[in-house]
């Protein structure tokens, strides 16, 4: 296992496996874990859906363009993004120069499969027959910022580990490549 010192960004849309990947990730490279979205909660005192409530995506979009300032600016560690943080430019640049950016890439139907019923993901607060026409328009939308990333993996209807073991290994010819 090669030494990481960098942070490593985890990008991707809404189920595309960051948070599940990241936590077993940070442990395979003895690094914290962290959730923006968690962080957004921390910073706000609310759930990420009472701040879209409360204060609207804009609003929310702001604070967690802060919340990535700061944790891009940090100790390195294994950091889950919100699925459209790295839209924002002034992320994309703090991660290029600060981090290792993986981009779990997922097709449709499987964003479908993770996200459908679940009511704690803010972006997907519609009518179960309207969320693949909303993530198809967030593939559309965000995909082009995602492919920035300095790498880029395919997540799978598979065990997680095996995703993980994919990451690990993209990682390690990325430092090597560099070295």
């Amino acid at each position: 296992m090669i030494n990481c010192n960098k942070i490593i960004l985890l990008v991707g849309l809404i189920g595309s496996g960051k948070t599940s990947v990241g936590k077993r990730l940070a442990k395979r490279f003895n690094m914290p874990f962290i959730d923006s979205d968690q962080e957004i909660e921390k910073a706000s005192g609310l759930s990420v859906i009472d701040v879209f409530k409360c204060f609207g995506v804009d609003e929310y979009r702001a604070g967690e363009a802060r919340i990535m300032k700061r944790l891009l600016s940090g100790t390195p560690c294994v950091l889950a993004s919100g699925g459209g943080a790295f839209v924002a430019k002034q992320t994309r640049e703090l991660a290029k120069k600060n981090a290792i950016t993986v981009w779990l890439k997922a097709d449709i139907d499987i964003l479908y499969d993770r996200t459908n019923g679940r009511n704690r993901r803010p972006f997907l607060q519609c009518c179960d027959s309207k969320i693949k026409h909303k993530l198809q328009s967030y593939i559309d939308e965000e995909y082009p910022y995602y492919n920035e990333a300095d790498i880029i993996v395919e997540t799978k209807n598979e065990v997680v580990e095996n995703t993980v073991d994919r990451v690990v290994h993209s990682i390690e010819e990325f430092l090597a490549s560099r070295s």
